[in-house]
């Protein structure tokens, strides 16, 4: 069965984005972009919901400037191959290798988890986030922990107050002194 992985970059207390609504509190770092890189590379299906889908519309055309580097080519084009489901109320259309949700977001996973591929299901965006993981489902986090105190903003894990047991996978210090952690859920 497909894993359902839920992965962002938070600062040290625990927020993706600050109480300004900005994260320009984390530095562009090659090493980190790789890795963010090969998570995406890893999945065979990214979930978002409209705000982050309207942010990655970026990369849909980023690749048309002669300009740019190897590696921002490379997760261009991964980003623009990999099928995206967007979970909005507001759009009527989404650009790309995207289509927005025919059903809600356990009935969509359900759905792509009976696909017989390997790939992961990537999910983006806290408000989604935190849904998915209301529900259980949620199978692995992928956090990149920037060491800045931002106090505030949007927080990376859902207030629902329930437990959720998690096993570390793998955790790794990065030249940047971001650390990188890998929790699957125990169920």
């Amino acid at each position: 069965m497909r894993s359902v992985t839920y992965s962002m970059t938070m600062s040290l207390d625990g927020y993706i984005v600050g109480p300004d609504g900005t994260f320009n509190w984390m530095a562009p770092d090659q090493e980190i972009f790789d890795l963010a890189t090969d998570e995406v590379r890893g999945a065979g299906v990214h979930l978002l919901g409209r705000r982050l889908y309207e942010s990655m519309l970026y990369w849909e055309t980023v690749d048309q400037s002669p300009s740019l580097d190897f590696s921002t080519l490379d997760f261009a084009a991964i980003w623009k191959a990999l099928p995206k489901v967007v979970f909005s109320t507001t759009l009527s259309a989404v650009q790309g290798n995207a289509r927005l949700a025919s059903g809600g977001l356990a009935e969509e996973i359900e759905r792509l988890r009976a696909d017989p591929a390997q790939s992961d299901i990537a999910i983006g965006g806290a408000t989604l986030a935190a849904e998915a993981a209301a529900l259980g489902l949620i199978d692995e986090y992928r956090i990149r922990v920037v060491p800045v105190l931002v106090g505030g903003g949007t927080p990376f894990f859902a207030r629902d107050e329930h437990r959720v047991d998690l096993d570390l996978v793998e955790s790794r210090t990065l030249a940047s002194k971001v650390v990188y952690l890998r929790y699957r859920v125990v169920r």
